[in-house]
């Protein structure tokens, strides 16, 4: 028998709007979602949603989802290192606007992360991301549709 799927989102950088997405599709398809923030996450009252409020400090509720999470369950976060180590555990991963992170693309990822980063070290000015639009919201939600569904 397989084991019910959870989802677990990094939710101190979750877009609001992903938080709704989220919501709806966990009552819709009844999977149980977790939302991991070291502050507090108000969320519509569900039998299949709950939040984990984890102390404040470095990559504590990264850390916790690693922990959490097992095979095929469903991680939302734009966080590289924590979605290489989830993946490790055979988890899956959607980033906020809807990309898909697996074992083919997670390392190129990481590699562009830690250039960019070295770069501001160095003190080159880079730009942030482009801000969060209907694309990226469209893009989200049929993206966990999809991985619901296969799910």
């Amino acid at each position: 028998m397989q084991k019910d799927i959870k989802i677990y989102v990094d939710a101190d950088g979750c877009p609001t709007v992903v938080k709704e997405i989220i919501c709806r599709a966990a009552e819709r398809q009844k999977v149980y979602t977790i939302f991991v923030a070291n502050h507090f996450i108000k969320l519509p009252p569900s039998a299949y949603t709950s939040s984990l409020q984890v102390p404040a400090g470095f990559d504590v509720a990264d850390n916790e989802i690693v922990k959490l999470c097992e095979l095929n369950d469903i991680v939302v976060t734009s966080d590289i290192p924590l979605a290489d180590e989830v993946i490790d555990k055979q988890a899956h991963v959607i980033t906020f606007r809807g990309e898909t992170l697996d074992k083919q693309n997670i390392k190129s990822r990481l590699n562009t992360r830690d250039f960019m980063e070295t770069m501001r070290a160095s003190g080159v000015q880079t730009s942030g991301p482009a801000p969060y639009g209907q694309r990226d919201k469209k893009a989200f939600a049929d993206t966990l549709d999809r991985m619901l569904a296969k799910a």
